[in-house]
């Protein structure tokens, strides 16, 4: 019934959205009757192709479920830059209107006409789909350096890397994971963690995405924690394709790693609607770890629990994307106090949020650059 109810909210909320690309289209290019059922049969089969993607995946038709994610979530991302610019070109219309009436000029020469504001529209948000397709594959290394007296002096710098929002699938698959470990294996990591969404769905015959993860053995061991998307192909199938990448996973447990760390996880709370019980309060299981070492917080979404503030000293989560497409962006942050990058807290305690390593939905990022993250965790002097 929940599948049902949310299917019928995305037919309701993205057919409106292309049922008024065709309405503008039809108007501004005077299509015949023709031309508009070809028009009005694309937008329908983009309409249906991220479900059907969805559907294909299932049954393990990766043949066909591929191509359909490919074009249906690439529409997506382009549909929805046309309705920003062209909300946004509507924006200025009106502004200039209010300047002339204000200055008492004719200021019409700037104003667009319905053909020349939809045509702009399509045009600008075709070149930023294209933009923002390079932008999602242009992963960076960002370096973080945290200072503290708990880290052994003997230890010298421990070199965490973070990864987050992967979303192994049918979308992101070996080329983009390559490039993605390529980075890592430079940095020469003492322990990976990955902060949830490792998996996207299915992740039908990603048995070659687990051994390239698997062969990256750092010094210390890799963690992981679940993200929401880790629960939706059914969580026993992701859990088997994380361990097969050679992650120990952090179900309301915490570990002392190499007698220099603590890290302690938590599952993504999507987990209660697959009838998963919530583990152990977060402030229970990390006074549990011993309290002079340098503790680390694996939690997918960036809420900090305040009672377990004092209790760890630096958080590490991810979810976000950053709004992965501008302005997306302007939404989220609405929703997340912590959007992306580093926030101090209260207790000499932070926390960092990765705007995610991967993609979700739309092959594109804009303005929320893919990263992998170095976090160097140095010894105070």
């Amino acid at each position: 019934m929940k599948i049902l109810l949310v299917i019928i909210i995305y037919l309701a909320i993205y057919g409106s959205a292309n049922y008024f690309f065709f309405c503008k289209a039809r108007s501004v290019w005077f299509l015949g009757n023709a031309a508009a059922m070809g028009v009005a049969s694309f937008l329908g089969a983009m309409i249906l192709a991220p479900v059907l993607a969805v559907v294909a995946e299932k049954y393990k038709l990766d043949i066909l479920g591929r191509p359909l994610a490919v074009v249906g979530y690439t529409w997506m991302g382009v549909l929805f830059l046309f309705l920003a610019v062209y909300l946004a070109l509507n924006l200025c219309q009106w502004l200039f209107r209010l300047a002339g009436l204000v200055l008492g000029r004719d200021l019409s020469f700037l104003q667009l006409s319905s053909p020349g504001m939809f045509q702009t529209a399509l045009l600008l948000a075709l070149c930023l789909s294209i933009y923002g397709y390079f932008e999602a594959r242009n992963i960076r290394l960002e370096k973080i350096k945290i200072t503290s007296s708990k880290i052994p002096a003997t230890a010298g710098p421990v070199r965490l890397i973070q990864l987050s929002d992967i979303h192994l699938g049918l979308m992101v698959r070996k080329a983009r994971l390559k490039r993605i470990l390529d980075i890592v294996k430079k940095t020469d990591p003492d322990i990976i963690v990955s902060t949830g969404d490792l998996v996207d769905a299915q992740i039908n015959g990603c048995e070659a995405l687990a051994e390239g993860l698997r062969e990256i053995q750092p010094r210390h061991g890799k963690f992981a924690v679940t993200g929401n998307h880790e629960f939706y192909p059914g969580l026993d199938h992701s859990l088997e394709f994380t361990r097969n990448a050679g992650f120990e996973i952090l179900r309301g447990q915490g570990v002392t790693v190499a007698g220099l760390i603590n890290i302690a996880g938590v599952d993504d709370p999507t987990g209660k609607y697959f009838g998963q019980d919530e583990k152990i309060p977060e402030k229970d299981l990390l006074a549990k770890l011993p309290w002079e070492k340098f503790t680390i917080l694996l939690k997918h979404r960036p809420r900090v629990n305040r009672s377990a503030l004092g209790f760890f000293d630096l958080q590490l989560s991810g979810h976000t994307h950053k709004g992965q497409i501008f302005p997306f962006s302007l939404i989220t942050r609405m929703f997340f106090k912590y959007h992306a990058g580093f926030y101090p807290l209260a207790d000499n305690t932070a926390i960092y949020v990765s705007p995610g390593t991967g993609t979700w939905g739309p092959p594109m990022r804009l303005l929320a650059r893919p990263e992998v993250t170095l976090i160097e965790l140095v010894p105070e002097e």
